[in-house]
């Protein structure tokens, strides 16, 4: 299946790969813009290999991984993923988002997230989008449960993060027979 392109009046999700990820280079550059992720991104070489593995994933139909460029500013603004994606049990993530500090709070992330979840509900038909998140990482998951979101537990050190510290992931759900009504509620105007 090929990677689809994303679209509203605010935001264009397109395929990131190894042609346009050094749009992005000066943003992985940002302090601690990932802090809550066990990734490196801040020289252009661990960037490199962060959206080689993205690729990786999206040539073996496991992810489909997003460039984001915001209209309003005409700039890039960062980087989002469907990951994990399970067709079988229709089931994916949506994560591996980090976006430029300017971008943030900007409605940015809530309209590409309304268009990641309409696709994955309406277009894949998939039954459930899963986040997970680092507990600490307060700012994101309100952010999930503002787009509604459940807690749905808690995977007690799970992931082994750059500083040697083994983090706690919050695992958030929406299922399928949630969107409407999320979709009527949450993205008013959409």
């Amino acid at each position: 299946m090929i990677a689809p392109t994303l679209e509203n009046n605010r935001v264009k999700l397109s395929l990131l790969d190894l042609s346009n990820y050094k749009h992005l280079i000066k943003i992985a550059q940002e302090d601690k813009l990932i802090h809550y992720s066990p990734s490196k991104i801040d020289t252009p070489e661990d960037l490199k290999a962060y959206v080689q593995t993205a690729v990786d994933a999206y040539y073996q139909k496991t992810a489909f991984p997003f460039i984001i460029f915001d209209k309003e500013k005409k700039a890039y603004a960062g980087c989002t993923r469907f990951g994990f994606m399970n067709y079988k049990n229709k089931v994916l993530h949506i994560g591996w988002t980090w976006l430029g500090r300017e971008f943030q709070g900007t409605g940015l992330n809530t309209n590409m997230k309304f268009l990641m979840l309409q696709y994955a509900f309406e277009s894949l038909q998939f039954d459930k989008v899963e986040f997970r998140i680092d507990e600490r990482n307060l700012v994101s998951r309100k952010a999930v449960e503002k787009l509604g979101a459940k807690l749905e537990g808690i995977l007690r050190k799970d992931t082994l993060m750059l500083d040697g510290f083994k983090r706690s992931t919050c695992c958030y759900g929406i299922l399928k027979e949630e969107w409407k009504s999320i979709k009527a509620t949450r993205f008013v105007g959409f």
